[in-house]
């Protein structure tokens, strides 16, 4: 787990900020944060975007597994400059991924603005998702002692926080093994870009 920050421009569409070091250079994590197999091994969703081509205006739906949540959300692609920045709606949402490189890696910020009562969820929520994309194993109960944690701390500056959404009928079982997987193909993908 890394710190999440609260990032408050706007107590009523506060944001929240997480960090990763990955192993590998921004191309090969482009792909990771952009192609749709690839994001169902770390996103807590499915992620379509019309026409299959992430670039500004683009539509996207994301729709959650039935066993998750009886929930689909849509969004726009807002902003990309390959590799370095993928910027998008994701319902009410505003999410932006930075990648630059970082010690032969990449060093990945993600911003998530949202609505201030969503922030600790998220954050707990986000922590999980980019430690599946950095390649750790997923712990199913680690959520709530983040969100715990992360509620501790933002509430004092922005005001109660909610837990899941009520559609929420629990965690994706599919993402224990996913990590591993993820892991193994970035590094493929790795080895091709440098001739290997």
């Amino acid at each position: 787990m890394t710190d999440a920050k609260l990032l408050i421009d706007d107590v009523l569409r506060p944001a929240v900020q997480l960090e990763r070091h990955l192993p590998d250079p921004p191309p090969v994590v482009w792909k990771a944060l952009t192609e749709r197999e690839r994001l169902r091994s770390w996103f807590p969703c499915d992620v379509a975007v019309s026409g299959g081509r992430w670039e500004p205006g683009a539509a996207i739906t994301f729709t959650f597994p039935p066993e998750v949540a009886d929930m689909t959300l849509t969004g726009q692609v807002l902003e990309v400059d390959e590799p370095n920045l993928l910027v998008f709606t994701w319902g009410e949402e505003t999410l932006r991924f930075e990648l630059s490189p970082d010690d032969g890696g990449t060093r990945l910020v993600l911003i998530d603005k949202l609505p201030a009562d969503a922030a600790a969820r998220n954050a707990a929520g986000w922590d999980i998702c980019l430690d599946l994309l950095a390649g750790l194993a997923a712990d199913p109960d680690a959520w709530k002692p983040r969100f715990d944690a992360y509620a501790a701390e933002f509430e004092p500056a922005i005001g109660p926080q909610a837990g899941p959404p009520a559609e929420y009928k629990g965690n994706r079982s599919d993402l224990a093994d996913a990590a591993p997987l993820l892991q193994r193909w970035m590094r493929c993908l790795a080895g091709r870009r440098q001739g290997r």
